[in-house]
């Protein structure tokens, strides 16, 4: 990449990493009300990541997965997918429904729905904190939750992105609630006008 290319997404990833810590900030704190409980989200970081790269990072392609899908409209169009590995994502349901570690076993309409919630919550709240940051508005659409392989999901990414990007930007963050902590990723996949404007949009604050 060019120098004032990079430049910029030095720039770009900057502004996000603003944008993320008031986004998950805020998201913990509709969340421990949700389910009660107190929850806090830790050291969110972001990164331009190669789309191609992404299977290997979460342990190849046939790996299982759990992805929460939010397709984004209005001033900014794209995607949001919140993505956990499959024994993670076990985890998450026990540790949100307040169960024993080890007790959920798959993935039945109950924790299904509350890995909607938490994906819907959580990307609504990154939403509303763009906006509070660059005065761009978008609304999400109604989460869509997959359990499948890694490969079947970036599938799903790459076949609704329109003009394909070669890189996303990947957020990492850990929910906890006491001890108990999980890691999830958060993928953003802004349409290119959309990425246009992030890089352009003056910071409020």
């Amino acid at each position: 990449m060019a120098p004032d290319g990079r430049r910029v997404d030095e720039k770009l990833l900057a502004k996000m990493r603003v944008v993320a810590s008031r986004g998950f900030s805020n998201s913990a704190k509709g969340l421990s009300q949700m389910i009660g409980q107190e929850l806090s989200v830790h050291s969110p970081d972001v990164d331009l990541v190669p789309l191609t790269a992404i299977a290997d990072m979460l342990g190849g392609p046939d790996n299982d997965a759990v992805g929460v899908y939010l397709r984004v409209e209005g001033d900014l169009t794209g995607q949001i997918m919140m993505v956990i590995g499959y024994q993670q994502a076990l985890e998450f349901c026990d540790m949100v429904l307040d169960l024993p570690a080890g007790t959920t076993k798959d993935f039945g309409r109950m924790e299904r729905s509350a890995l909607s919630e938490i994906g819907n919550l959580t990307g609504t709240f990154f939403l509303n904190a763009i906006y509070e940051i660059t005065g761009l508005t978008s609304l999400p659409s109604p989460p869509a939750v997959m359990v499948d392989m890694v490969g079947s999901i970036l599938d799903v990414v790459v076949a609704t992105m329109g003009a394909i990007s070669d890189q996303i930007m990947m957020f990492k963050a850990v929910f906890q609630i006491g001890e108990r902590k999980i890691q999830a990723d958060f993928w953003i996949i802004p349409d290119p006008a959309t990425l246009d404007k992030l890089t352009v949009a003056e910071m409020k604050e």
